[in-house]
């Protein structure tokens, strides 16, 4: 046996403490820092100070109101597409399915800017068609309403994914024999299948209130023009405007988000406490309704649907982009490129934040499979008792918001590294490092459902024939999860390459991510350019997950999202 190799394990002795150095650099560390320094705030007496002033708890208000309306959103939105989409027999699933995923994946201060370019008085795409409304009119998205929407749209898709997974798990024969029994597809629907997938429902509803919570492109864009703040924006403003007692200020609302984040998780665990889901029969097959007469109608609204909370806004966008100056109408004559020439090619905060995201993206991506191939490995094979805890940490920076993860690597790094003496606060590095623990778990999740199915005994008749470790992973490991090794680095430089909320209070000048120069341009009142930027940002956007959609055939289920 070879001497790296634990007694009876295939797993070399090193993988353990290296799994756990990495899961403590990149979650316990910045967390527990930023744990520390709330409480000597508090201890200082900071507390009584922020907690009187009236800001923070309006803020709370805003942030409670527009998640939990959001929240009911995205549940109407979400909910109605899996069902329709999951049950019936809707033509195009597949494409609709794709395009219901679009909103999640574009930044939400696009999503912000392209609905404003959709909506009020300046609107250059109503007044091209002749439905603006008249000038000195509001703007109907600056309000809590307006948030509570496009926190709604954006969400939708989580709940849709957490439905589907729950409607496809559902028993086929159960359904059938009620539909035997003369039950109606409406009762079938009420009294079965709405039950039984109230898990999925749950925690879509969960998973959409704590993303609302920490979401800052939307409050940002729709919330500080009408002075409307929640906790996030209400930390970006503390940190501009620095003072004395920022750090620990900002430490103690990091940490109300969290235990906001927390309490919202705790209530999907209490609404789920006492009921027992557990399903009897085959599953694996969803239950279809033959729509009939109703299947052109259904159809209809969905792709309205569509029409409504994609094609619309992304067209205000091009048309604003096209447009020489928000609020111009856009016509054959007044139509012009200008606002991509200055971006692409006059602008050099643009070409630096394209080269500063696509390095971000690009590094944290490959770094993170380096990474993640090996915890996958330990995760699935290993039998240590800490698994649980590993895992629980390896998800929690994911599920914080990324203000949060933003603020304890400040905390970390504000001052030189003790014995180095090496400053990383103000440099891209830091960036890199948050990025790498927000998005461990999304370069986790598609390598441990590849190690998940893929069956051991190959690897297991290797180690008996004397592979060592690293030939075991050149020669077997690697070519049978590499398609979800090739997915895991696309969603990562997806998300990554168009991140705002963990950049937002990292960057410095040099280090402007695409995101954060998009919210940038539109707070200095160059929608135009912002447009133009945000447009190239959801090309890019589309074209990686057309590969995603390309490589999802020879992926595990479950990797790619929206495929059916």
């Amino acid at each position: 046996m070879p001497a790296f190799s634990t007694h009876g394990s295939s797993q070399p002795r090193w993988l353990f403490p290296f799994v756990v150095t990495v899961v403590f650099m990149l979650s316990a560390l910045p967390l527990g820092r930023l744990a520390y320094t709330g409480i000597i705030s508090s201890l200082k007496g900071d507390m009584w100070p922020l907690l009187s002033d009236p800001a923070l708890w309006q803020a709370v208000v805003n942030t409670l109101s527009t998640s939990f309306f959001g929240m009911l959103i995205s549940l109407a939105i979400g909910g109605g597409f899996a069902l329709a989409l999951t049950l019936c027999n809707i033509r195009g699933k597949s494409l609709l399915s794709f395009l219901f995923m679009l909103p999640m994946m574009i930044p939400p201060q696009v999503t912000a800017l392209s609905w404003i370019g959709m909506t009020g008085p300046s609107s250059t795409l109503l007044k091209a068609i002749g439905l603006a409304p008249p000038l000195g009119s509001a703007q109907p998205l600056y309000s809590i309403f307006g948030i509570s929407l496009l926190l709604g749209v954006q969400h939708a898709p989580l709940v849709y994914l957490s439905l589907r997974s729950g409607l496809l798990a559902l028993p086929q024969d159960g359904i059938e024999a009620a539909k035997l029994s003369g039950a109606s597809s409406w009762r079938v629907l009420k009294d079965i299948i709405l039950p039984l997938s109230m898990p999925g429902l749950i925690a879509g509803a969960a998973i959409a209130f704590v993303s609302g919570v920490g979401n800052f492109g939307i409050s940002a864009i729709l919330g500080i023009p009408a002075s409307i703040f929640t906790l996030p924006t209400l930390i970006y403003s503390r940190f501009s405007s620095f003072g004395s007692s920022t750090f620990g200020d900002i430490a103690m609302l990091s940490g109300m988000i969290a235990i906001i984040s927390v309490l919202g998780l705790a209530i999907q665990e209490r609404a789920m406490k006492g009921r027992d889901y557990r399903i009897i029969g085959l599953s694996g097959k969803a239950a279809t309704f033959q729509l009939g007469t109703w299947r052109l109608i259904v159809e209809t609204l969905l792709w309205l649907s569509m029409l409504i909370i994609l094609v619309a806004p992304l067209t205000a966008l091009v048309a604003s982009s096209l447009a020489p100056a928000y609020g111009v109408p856009l016509t054959l004559k007044t139509a012009t490129i200008h606002a991509y020439e200055e971006i692409l090619l006059r602008q050099a905060v643009t070409r630096t934040a394209f080269i500063n995201s696509l390095f971000l993206a690009t590094v944290t991506s490959l770094c993170l499979l380096l990474v993640t191939v090996l915890t996958a490995y330990f995760l699935v094979r290993g039998q240590s008792r800490f698994m649980f805890l590993l895992s629980a940490l390896v998800d929690i920076p994911y599920a914080l918001p990324g203000v949060v993860i933003s603020v304890s690597y400040v905390l970390l790094f504000a001052a030189p590294i003790p014995l180095v003496g090496i400053t990383l606060y103000g440099t891209l590095w830091i960036i890199l490092l948050a990025y790498f623990s927000s998005f461990f778990a999304v370069s986790l999740k598609p390598m441990v459902s590849a190690f998940t199915q893929f069956d051991p005994v190959l690897e297991e008749a290797a180690r008996l024939s004397g592979a060592g470790f690293w030939r075991r992973m050149k020669d077997i490991i690697l070519p049978l999860v590499g398609p979800a090794a090739g997915a895991s680095v696309i969603l990562v430089f997806l998300i990554a390459c168009n991140e705002l909320t963990v950049s937002a209070l990292l960057w410095s000048a040099g280090t402007q991510t695409l995101g954060v120069v998009i919210y940038n341009l539109d707070d200095s009142g160059s929608f135009d350019l912002a447009s133009a930027l945000s447009v190239l940002v959801v090309a890019m956007v589309i074209v990686l997950m057309l590969l995603l959609e390309v490589l999802g055939r020879k992926l595990p289920k479950g990797v790619v999202p929206w495929r059916n």
